[in-house]
């Protein structure tokens, strides 16, 4: 079995409910054009019901860092 990769976003109230309408918006234009949109819809939960995890976040400056 084959391990996935997981992605891990940080985003405030505003941007995860501008990926919530964003993901709604999709789903109805599929909708209109007859399309499946079971896998927005698992989206669509997945993001809403992601659980919320305070941590720091640390920035640094791009002429910081070594290539």
């Amino acid at each position: 079995m084959v391990k996935e990769d997981k992605y891990y976003i940080a985003l405030d109230d505003y941007e995860h409910g501008i990926i919530v309408r964003s993901l709604n918006d999709t789903k109805t234009e599929l909708q209109k054009e007859g399309k499946f949109t079971s896998d927005v819809n698992d989206l669509i939960v997945k993001v809403g019901t992601a659980p919320k995890k305070k941590f720091k976040v640390i920035e640094k400056d791009r002429d910081d860092e070594s290539r």
